[in-house]
């Protein structure tokens, strides 16, 4: 059995890797979300990753340190340019961070970026490796519902196809994942599928509906049942499980939405005086609708099932947005979601009915004698 990196049972401060470079705007966003976070969390200590003229600018930041990278994975640089040439740069060194040494010990606790997604999976896959009984990593993120909290869904993109096996792995890192950092006990699981009821769904859906109802019947998980797309947005469950080409067009699909709606109401409250007096009387609830929409207060995606905790800002991240995801970085770590998806994925596994045969993965080419990346991702 592979052990958990001893890092992640420290209660006390947790330090958190950042790659600075990474995303469309690199330090200029990277470096005021460090330092507004590092305010709000006196118990949190960061690694700044990235060339260091760029980190000039956080010299003598309290509760902070640094690391030179030389090379800097671009937006469209290729998943096998971050794997084999780009060995210095500063997503990889960031991942780096994370990585357990002989000891089972690591600099830090969790890592952030908003880099390439591809050479992020890829390079995390790569250097940290994968829990036991995970095949894949899955990419975990969540979307605001009319309840007022959040559904958590995936994957977001990093397997564009799983089996059956896969998304019961999935549902049980989501289940961890939000048990750890929302504090639910026993969150419920809806497995996405064109109609709730049993029969309906590909083979694989089928399938997964049968393990994800095994799983349940033993108490591993708190499965719901079929849902379909609309209940990510009731909030029907508390996690949504599905392959990486549903959940990534459902993912776009929200944000497309809800910046539509957001700028339909603006148009409109912009017509005349009249509609322009009126959105002056309702500015209050205009500013919540648009705070509710705002896809930036939920960035910060999980790449979940790693032996180390990994999180994907977006890449148009602002200071706002990245400062999220380096907030979720530190609840995971701070309550410990690595050894929780560990525990639960070897539990739940144990008492599964046995999986299938499975089509092999497609990877990416490699040199004779190196490792394959995993899928791409659909996301840069």
């Amino acid at each position: 059995m592979s052990p958990v990196p001893a890092s992640t049972k420290n209660a006390g401060v947790v330090r958190i890797a950042v790659d600075c470079m990474g995303g469309d705007h690199g330090p200029s966003v990277t470096l005021p979300a460090c330092r507004a976070f590092l305010a709000a969390h006196p118990g949190a200590e960061l690694i700044l990753i990235g060339r260091a003229d760029a980190l000039v600018p956080a010299a003598g930041w309290l509760r902070c340190s640094s690391i030179a990278a030389t090379e800097v994975v671009e937006m469209d640089d290729p998943i096998e340019v971050a794997l084999r040439r780009k060995k210095n740069s500063s997503l990889r060194v960031a991942v780096n961070q994370v990585k357990p040494d002989a000891a089972g010990a690591s600099r830090a606790q969790a890592c952030v970026s908003a880099g390439n997604t591809g050479a992020l999976m890829a390079v995390s896959r790569y250097v940290l490796k994968t829990l036991e009984g995970i095949d894949r990593p899955a990419i975990a993120a969540v979307m605001p519902n009319q309840l007022g909290g959040y559904t958590t869904v995936l994957d977001l993109g990093a397997n564009v196809d799983c089996t059956a096996e896969h998304l019961l792995q999935f549902a049980v890192m989501g289940s961890a994942l939000v048990a750890a950092v929302a504090g639910k006990a026993n969150p419920s699981v809806g497995l996405l599928n064109i109609g709730e009821e049993e029969i309906k769904g590909s083979e694989v859906i089928k399938r997964a509906g049968e393990l994800l109802r095994a799983a349940a019947d033993h108490g591993h998980l708190n499965f719901h049942g079929n849902v379909e797309g609309n209940d990510i947005f009731k909030g029907t469950t508390d996690i949504v499980v599905c392959d990486g080409f549903v959940g990534n067009v459902a993912l776009k699909t929200a944000e497309g939405a809800a910046a539509m709606f957001v700028g339909i109401v603006r148009q409109e409250f912009s017509r005349n005086l009249w509609t322009k007096l009126a959105a002056l009387a309702a500015r209050p609830v205009l500013r919540q609708f648009k705070a509710r929409l705002d896809h930036r207060r939920y960035s910060g995606g999980s790449l979940l099932g790693l032996r180390g905790l990994v999180f994907k800002a977006h890449g148009s991240s602002d200071a706002f947005a990245f400062e999220q995801a380096l907030n979720r970085a530190y609840d995971a770590a701070r309550n410990g979601l690595l050894e929780r998806v560990h525990d639960r994925i070897l539990e739940t596994l144990a008492a599964a009915p046995a999986p299938e045969s499975a089509a092999p993965a497609v990877s990416v080419a490699t040199k004779p004698g190196e490792p394959t990346a995993p899928d791409a991702p659909l996301t840069a």
